[in-house]
């Protein structure tokens, strides 16, 4: 290899404590239950995908309220 670490990433095994209103928020978020999530490759991108997005939105929106503020 050249030295670089791959690009991506490669999910093995979910191993993660889950509660009811993880569940519950999985769910009505993004309309899977969490055992076709945990199952599914495809679906759990899909999902990672969305949350990427809105994480991105919020932050525009962060940055844009917040310079109307303080600016």
């Amino acid at each position: 290899m050249n030295g670089k670490k791959p690009e991506g990433f490669i999910i093995h095994y979910l191993k993660m404590k889950y509660t009811n209103e993880m569940e519950k928020g999985l769910l009505s978020a993004h309309g899977v239950c969490y055992e076709v999530y945990k199952r599914k490759l495809d679906v759990r991108m899909e999902v990672e995908k969305r949350r990427e997005l809105d994480h991105l939105l919020c932050k525009q929106l962060y940055a844009h309220f917040d310079g109307k503020l303080h600016g």
